[in-house]
């Protein structure tokens, strides 16, 4: 009879347990999960029971992928206060009160919107490289919603971006309308931000995150990024570490104003909305367009910032920047050497100061147009691209020609997207330029911005170019400026078509990447320099376009040596564009070996310099040319920060590891240093084989102290390192690291 009693119990326990189970699996099965992995991270998406799709897990790849379907219930973080903290883009008007990824006025005036999950696809591009599509729908009204993850495995980076698409009967306005909204579980978290100003780009200023919302923005429409970029950096658990830790290196590939919204919230998780700043930009969709954000990229590394820049540049060379893993001349610019006072006889004496000096190209800047209004400042003949004929009574084709003879290329600066009130181009096409027509114009630099929502002045800047390659086909470079900021927003253009003037902040951009699209389809490969005043422009959506960007411009080598080092997180170092001028105190030597960290340019006058300073140059644009392609080209390795140490390092060495080269620096000499204190460890050799190492850039009549004939095993180099000797006397040391077979 307790035999019969124990058997029912257990049959009934049983029947229970199997039911209870056949519950859970049932759950799950009615959610899909969706893993977007690289080698060695994984973020992974889920939907819940109401088919709403939700961030549940940031972290190491499982080896069993049907466990991530069970992660989601190792966590509670739903707050009916704030709706729901961590869904994949989050919609505003309906059941969420946090910050919104996407915020949009219907047809009809309803703000309401809500984001189901109806499907999703992975899409094998190559053995690296996968694009996952996930499809959102809100189930009242006929709008969509799909996101894009681009993965780059084997690198750690994800291109992340959003596209929004309706069949309402008329317009919808998207109010914010975000690239990427992610969502991190890890505890603490540090975000290091790059701000600055005029002369003082990309200036690091690392933040612990509290709770509440921290944003990083722009509105200054072009040369966005002058105040404010939209690189960022954030560290997982402890302050960013060059060598350590879980970090990731993010930018918005936008032209334009852009948003990144970091808020901790109130389970002290980090939520991240990042897109095009929706500030006096509600942007009017009509039906059946696909609006694209633009992207959010990151790479992301659980061995700290170094690992993270060297797949981002990798990546970036490979995938992204115009011409990234090719080649990239050096010039002679005349700006500082001439600014606006020159004619055809001063240039021409130029190109034999570049053909002394060794570089491959000149570069005519500012000054060389416009008649009416003679370009001899900066408040005329902007928009006037003709030859001035009184400087350049033979034109720019002879100039071509006159530096072939002397055997160096020829490059020219334009400015297109601008103009100055006096010139031509304003007095005839005043509806191309933006402006209130019932206010003052405001000035920057005494110029205004052109409108590029307006296809005529598309037509216009293309033609710009297009002229400068017709008449001269043997130009070799382009310098393409922008100084400006857009005061007074307001198009004409949109105005006559009954488009509403908040869509100009975008369609702005969305016309300039338009003209160099043109400009690329015609001419794929001149190089071509992004410039904006220095520091104001430089993304990795310009990128797609131009070869290399000016990065400040603050041409003194020691501040150079920090702005520099800040770009490198995200950029690789052939797309900077370094010049030796005659800025800082500071020694030719150490002025050449600074800017010798990226592309090599001079703005100086070869003729002015001693006879050793010729010297010098000579032979170290051979070095130059000998180790370029390392800097280029290698993986980067920052040795010793600046911002914490009076000495500065860093080393480039090749895919090989056979070939490196170290740049080291005396940053701050407020203290009697008399020597680098002790050794520098190297890194990225191969521990097993021997090395050589050399120091190269001497100046004449000076001898190394370093033992060129000594061999040192990598592994010695990368434990116990090799000393520089920097000292007052010597503030600049390069060497080079050759491996002996």
């Amino acid at each position: 009879m307790k035999k019969d009693l124990v058997f029912s119990l257990l049959k009934g326990n049983f029947k229970f347990v199997v039911v209870f189970f056949y519950g859970l699996l049932s759950s799950y099965a009615q959610n899909i999960t969706i893993p977007i992995e690289t080698k060695d991270h994984a973020l992974v998406l889920q939907t819940d029971n109401d088919k709403r799709l939700r961030n549940i897990y940031f972290g190491k790849p499982l080896k069993n992928k049907a466990e991530y379907d069970i992660i989601a219930k190792s966590f509670d973080f739903n707050d009916a206060n704030a709706g729901i903290y961590n869904i994949a883009y989050t919609p505003s008007g309906t059941s969420n009160l946090s910050e919104p990824a996407l915020q949009v006025k219907h047809a009809d005036g309803n703000t309401s919107l809500e984001l189901k999950y109806v499907s999703h696809k992975y899409q094998k591009i190559d053995a690296d490289v996968t694009l996952i599509s996930i499809v959102l729908k809100d189930p009242v009204y006929p709008f969509e919603v799909t996101l894009f993850y681009k993965v780059w495995a084997a690198k750690n980076v994800i291109e992340q971006w959003t596209e929004i698409k309706h069949q309402e009967k008329k317009a919808v306005l998207l109010q914010k309308y975000a690239s990427a909204n992610m969502y991190f579980t890890n505890k603490n978290f540090y975000l290091t931000s790059f701000q600055g100003e005029y002369l003082k780009e990309m200036q690091p200023v690392e933040t612990k995150l509290e709770q509440g919302i921290k944003v990083i923005d722009s509105k200054l429409g072009t040369r966005a990024m002058l105040l404010q970029t939209p690189n960022f950096m954030v560290s997982f658990g402890q302050p960013a570490s060059e060598n350590e830790g879980l970090v990731m290196l993010g930018q918005l590939a936008w032209s334009g104003n852009f948003k990144l919204d970091f808020e901790i919230d109130s389970y002290k998780n980090l939520r991240l909305i990042a897109g095009i700043n929706p500030y006096a930009s509600e942007y009017s969709l009509v039906p059946n367009r696909v609006f694209k954000t633009p992207s959010l990229i990151y790479a992301l590394s659980n061995e700290g910032t170094g690992e993270a820049s060297r797949n981002l540049h990798e990546w970036a060379r490979k995938y992204r920047v115009l011409d990234g893993e090719g080649e990239r001349l050096t010039l002679l610019n005349n700006w500082e050497a001439t600014y606006f006072d020159f004619d055809e006889a001063k240039i021409k004496d130029l190109f034999k100061g570049a053909k002394s000096l060794g570089v491959d190209m000149f570069l005519l800047d500012d000054g060389w147009f416009g008649n009416k209004y003679p370009r001899n400042n900066d408040d005329a003949g902007l928009g006037d691209w003709q030859e001035n004929k009184k400087k350049l009574p033979h034109g720019l084709g002879y100039l071509v020609k006159e530096a072939q003879k002397e055997g160096v290329k020829f490059g020219i600066w334009i400015e297109p997207e601008m103009v100055n009130p006096r010139s031509e181009l304003y007095e005839k096409h005043l509806d191309w330029v933006i402006r209130q027509p019932e206010r003052p114009e405001i000035y920057y630099r005494n110029q205004l911005v052109l409108d590029l929502s307006n296809p005529e002045v598309q037509d216009f800047v293309f033609g710009i170019v297009d002229n400068l390659f017709t008449k001269n086909p043997e130009l070799a470079f382009i310098k393409w400026d922008c100084n400006a900021v857009i005061y007074n927003a307001y198009s004409a253009f949109l105005n006559q078509k009954g488009i509403p003037q908040s869509n100009l902040y975008v369609d702005y951009i969305h016309g300039l990447y338009k003209v160099l699209e043109r400009i690329r389809a015609k001419y794929p490969k001149v190089p071509m320099m992004l410039c904006s005043g220095g520091g104001g422009r430089g993304d990795y959506e310009f990128l797609k376009y131009f070869t290399e960007f000016w990065p400040s411009d603050d041409t003194d080598p020691i501040e150079r040596i920090f702005i520099q080092w800040n770009y490198s997180y995200f950029f690789p170092s052939i797309t900077t564009d370094n010049h030796v001028t005659d800025w800082g105190k500071q020694p030719l030597k150490f002025r050449v070996d600074v800017a010798s960290m990226g592309k090599l340019g001079f703005d100086i006058v070869e003729s002015h310099l001693s006879e050793n300073d010729k010297v010098f140059c000579k032979q170290a644009i051979s070095n130059y040319n000998s180790f370029k392609d390392i800097v280029w080209h290698g993986d980067l390795y920052r040795l010793l920060n600046p911002h914490e140490n009076d000495i500065s390092s860093l080393m480039y060495v090749n895919k090989e590891k056979n070939k490196a080269v170290v740049f080291n620096y005396l940053v701050n000499n407020r203290y009697k240093i008399t020597a680098t204190e002790r050794p520098i460890v190297l890194a990225g050799l191969d521990p097993d084989s021997k090395y050589t190492v050399k120091e190269i850039n001497l100046y004449p009549d000076t001898k190394s102290t370093i033992n060129s004939e000594n061999l040192y095993s990598g592994n010695f180099l990368m434990t116990v390192g090799i000393n520089p000797n920097v000292t007052l006397k010597r503030t600049s040391v390069i060497l080079e690291i050759t491996q002996v077979k």
